[in-house]
């Protein structure tokens, strides 16, 4: 009987994490510059920047969240990022930003995050296994292509902007 309960609870979980979670949203309307996109990373609204590194242009998809929201309040932002552990690029922020957005232990090659303590900016460019210590990493969206221009040995120079927005097609 117990086995039953907890495989019922299980599903029901799932069902709504699923609903919660799901890879499109509906609210975005076409005046909305977010606009819907799917990735490994289940994303409801997004957003594209523009990152330069060390004079290559490259773009990245954000998530909307209020982390993500208040992180783009600061653009245009140049940092000097340094590595760390020959996975990431990270850089220390002018000043803390929204912890709402969800925690996680791991990341994938191109993901862009906050590590609130520092308070940091990292990008990861190369997966080395390891997971991320307490309090974790919010994910801040995923660069599009291009995270081998942040393998470089030593410290790169990273200015973020936010791309004019398109409407999203009716």
């Amino acid at each position: 009987m117990m086995r039953r309960v907890l495989s019922l609870g299980f599903a029901f979980a799932m069902a709504l994490n699923d609903a919660a979670y799901g890879t499109h949203s509906q609210r975005a309307s076409s005046t909305d510059p977010i606009r819907p996109v799917e990735t490994s990373h289940r994303q409801a609204d997004t957003m594209k920047i523009r990152l330069t590194v060390n004079g290559k242009a490259l773009t990245a998809t954000l998530i909307d969240n209020e982390t993500t929201r208040d992180f783009i309040s600061l653009f245009p932002l140049t940092l000097t990022m340094e590595d760390l552990f020959r996975r990431e690029k990270f850089a220390h922020l002018p000043r803390a930003i929204s912890k709402e957005g969800k925690r996680a232990h791991t990341y994938e090659v191109g993901d862009i995050a906050y590590w609130s303590p520092g308070p940091d900016v990292a990008i990861f460019y190369r997966h080395d296994g390891q997971r991320i210590p307490n309090p974790g990493i919010i994910l801040l969206g995923k660069l599009d292509s291009g995270a081998e221009a942040l393998d470089a040995t030593g410290s790169v120079q990273v200015r973020f902007e936010r791309l004019e927005s398109t409407k999203r097609p009716e």
